[in-house]
């Protein structure tokens, strides 16, 4: 398991890649053909996903419902301290 504030550099990451993503976004919406900034922004995607899985693994679901199964299918976790946002 991770210690606490590698928990806090993975939600940092996902954040900043997040940010990133959303900002190739915008680019892309006026530069629709730019070949790097697709694959920029599609590489961003996939990581996203890959940290995001690697988070909830550890730490429980970030999101509270339609984005995938409960962990622990015998025990709903969103109620689980500490929140995604709570520093801790």
């Amino acid at each position: 398991m991770m210690r606490p504030d590698q928990k806090q550099m993975l939600l940092d990451k996902i954040r900043a890649y997040e940010f990133s993503a959303a900002e190739l976004n915008l680019y892309l919406d006026s530069h629709p053909g730019d070949q790097r900034a697709i694959n920029d922004y599609n590489t961003f995607v996939r990581q996203i996903a890959a940290l995001k899985n690697e988070y909830e693994r550890l730490y429980g679901p970030l999101l509270n419902f339609g984005f995938g199964p409960n962990a622990n299918r015998n025990q709903w976790q969103w109620i689980d301290d500490p929140w995604p946002w709570e520093n801790n």
